[in-house]
C-alpha cells in the first residue's frame, strides 16, 4: 500500500522529526519527502509518499494512528490512498484542445484519474466522449437558465462523487456561491494576458498591441473571476512574423499542458493553498 500525507501547520521545531519517527516506529518507508516554511504566514508545509513495508493495515486505521501525531502540531492534515483515482468533472465549451489533451493522458494512463461525466454548454464534444465512453452532459446555459443549469451542474457533481471540477476552456462564469462551494476543488485555465486584453478576441487584441510573450495560468476557482491561487504558469516568445491565429494556436499547446499539469499535480496531492498563492511540490 503506498499513501501520501499532506499536512499543514504553524512552523515550530519537531515537526519533520514526529512524521518521521511516526512512520519509521510502524514499519513505512519514505519514498519521497518535500517541506517548506513560508517564513511570511508562519505556516509549514509537508508533502510525504510513503509505503506500508510490513502490508496489511488499512489506511483508516494508519489515519487513526497518525491523528495523536496531527493533534500534537495541530496540523490540518489529509492521508490518501495513491492507488485510488480521483473522480474529476471535465467542462468544456466549444474549444476542445485541453479536453482532448486531457483524454488522452487520461486514456494512456498518464493521468491517473476517472472522468465520470463532461458537461458542456454545446453539443459540439458529445461524439468525442461518446468514443471514450463517457457520459456526456449538455446543459446550455444563458441569462435566463443559469440558476437551473448550476442547480443540475450541482446535483451531477454530487451524484457522481466528484472530488475535482476542470474548466477545460468552459466559457462560462460560475456562480460565486458554486465557486465558493467548489473551494480547493475546482482548476481552470486561461491566456495569461489577464488583465490585459479582456473579452472576445483576446490573441487578435494582443497581436494589435504587438506582444512578445503569450502564456497560460492555471488556478483555482474562487468568487473572484480569474483571480484565484494560481498553480502554473509557462509561456512562450513570439514576434512579428505570427498572425493571431498563430498566436492563438500557440496558445492553444501552452494552454493544454499547462492544465494538464495543474491536474497532475491536483490529483498527487502536490498543491497547498496558502492564502492567494499556492505551494506546490514538484
Amino acid at each position: 500500500m503506498s499513501l501520501v500525507l499532506t499536512l499543514a501547520c504553524k512552523d515550530r521545531p519537531g515537526i519533520v522529526a514526529g512524521v518521521a519517527t511516526f512512520l519509521a516506529d510502524n514499519g513505512f518507508n519514505i519514498r519521497e519527502s518535500a517541506q517548506f516554511g513560508d517564513a511570511e504566514t508562519g505556516l509549514f508545509f509537508m508533502r510525504v509518499a510513503f509505503e506500508d513495508v510490513r502490508g496489511g493495515r488499512e489506511v483508516g486505521t494508519v489515519r487513526r494512528d497518525f491523528a495523536s501525531v496531527a493533534a500534537r502540531f495541530a496540523m490540518e492534515w489529509q492521508m490518501h490512498d495513491l492507488a485510488e483515482r480521483p473522480r474529476v468533472l471535465v467542462m468544456v465549451s466549444k474549444f476542445g484542445h485541453c479536453l482532448n489533451d486531457l483524454l488522452y493522458r487520461w486514456d494512456t494512463g498518464a493521468l491517473r484519474i476517472e472522468i465520470p461525466a463532461i458537461v458542456a454548454n454545446h453539443p459540439d464534444w458529445a461524439k468525442r466522449a461518446e468514443a471514450q465512453g463517457i457520459p456526456y452532459h449538455h446543459i446550455p446555459v444563458s441569462a435566463a437558465t443559469k440558476g437551473a443549469a448550476e442547480a443540475r451542474l450541482t446535483a451531477l457533481i454530487e451524484s457522481e462523487r466528484i472530488d475535482l471540477v476542470v474548466l477545460a476552456r468552459y466559457m462560462q462564469i460560475l456562480s460565486p456561491e458554486l465557486a465558493r462551494g467548489l473551494t480547493g476543488r475546482a482548476i481552470n485555465i486561461h491566456h495569461s494576458f489577464l488583465p490585459s486584453f479582456k473579452g472576445a478576441l483576446p490573441y487578435q487584441q494582443a497581436h494589435k498591441r504587438g506582444v512578445k510573450l503569450i502564456g497560460a495560468t492555471a488556478h483555482y476557482v474562487t468568487g473572484d473571476l480569474d483571480e484565484g491561487p494560481i498553480i502554473e504558469q509557462e509561456t512562450a516568445r513570439v514576434d512579428h512574423t505570427m498572425g493571431p491565429e498563430a498566436l492563438a494556436a500557440a496558445g492553444r499547446d501552452i494552454e493544454s499542458v499547462v492544465l494538464a499539469r495543474a491536474v497532475t499535480w491536483h490529483v498527487e496531492r502536490r498543491i497547498f493553498i496558502n492564502g492567494r498563492k499556492t505551494v506546490v511540490f514538484k
